[in-house]
């Protein structure tokens, strides 16, 4: 039988990985307003978030804190009917979801992107399989040193691998901030900007709820070894986070075959013929 000595250093140890990896979810606790202050409300005593886009402004949230490593997820009810030119983001600085609004009847397309070394260009673009305007779907970015993983509903649908010591950058060394928007990009977001809003169907209205970061703090530099270092505390740097296991593997075919509409790896008239080199490394 274990000491009571050894029982209180383990539930010591828990409280503080606890501590170390999960951030209070509350809306207000976590994030505030930077944009478009009288267009942002919280509501469910915290857990909702309502952006908001009209002539006059669009709005924005951000976390108060920085992360390197972790999962971070939220769920989100993107704008109905007629969103032609607006954009709903959920990103961390350098990792991207971005929603592209459509006219009454047709889908969404789901923007990927991720920045290294202030480069992006790395786009991949998804129709999504349901109506993201009728309910909360969960959209989560799961980043650790080996991968980032994007993932909808669970499922992921696009992986970035570590390939630094190719030569190739990988975000790796800077905390983070989480950031919602809703915003108006009609000079590109909908057929190349061919579709402007329609301002008479403002205003239009993004929702957020259950933001949730189980992520390891941004504390500067000394942060880059310590959230990286393999531990029970840094869960993210499990074997089992370092690669998607087979019937993930098929998740990830299945929507990359059936709803998958761009790849930059593929846009060899965009690059001149110079495809990114992480385009011919395994991503998955």
């Amino acid at each position: 039988m274990p000491s009571l000595k050894a029982l209180l250093l383990a539930l010591f140890i828990i409280a503080v990985v606890v501590d170390q990896s999960f951030v209070e979810a509350n809306f207000p606790k976590s994030m505030y307003i930077n944009w478009g202050a009288h267009h942002s409300s919280f509501a469910g005593n915290g857990e909702d978030l309502q952006l908001v886009l009209d002539q006059t402004s669009g709005s924005a949230v951000k976390s108060k804190r920085s992360f390197l490593f972790g999962s971070i997820e939220m769920l989100i009810k993107l704008v109905p009917g007629n969103s032609a030119g607006t954009v709903t983001a959920y990103y961390h600085d350098e990792i991207d979801f971005e929603f592209l609004g459509n006219v009454s009847g047709q889908p969404y397309i789901v923007h990927t992107n991720i920045y290294t070394q202030g480069n992006g260009s790395r786009e991949q673009q998804f129709y999504l399989w349901f109506d993201p305007t009728a309910d909360f779907h969960n959209y989560t970015i799961h980043w650790n040193p080996t991968e980032v993983v994007w993932y909808i509903d669970n499922l992921p649908i696009r992986v970035f691998r570590n390939y630094e010591k190719d030569g190739i950058a990988f975000p790796n060394k800077q905390g983070m901030r989480v950031h919602a928007s809703l915003w108006n990009a009609d000079n590109w977001a909908t057929r190349g900007g061919l579709v402007k809003i329609d301002w008479n169907s403002s205003p239009f209205i993004a929702r957020f709820r259950r933001f949730r970061a189980r992520a390891c703090k941004w504390d500067g530099p000394v942060s880059i070894n310590q959230c990286a270092t393999k531990s029970p505390a840094n869960w993210w740097t499990s074997p089992s986070f370092s690669q998607l296991s087979s019937s993930q593997m098929g998740q990830l075919n299945w929507v990359r075959q059936n709803f998958m509409i761009y790849d930059y790896c593929k846009d060899t008239k965009r690059f001149n013929g110079q495809i990114p080199p992480e385009c011919f490394k395994q991503q998955f």
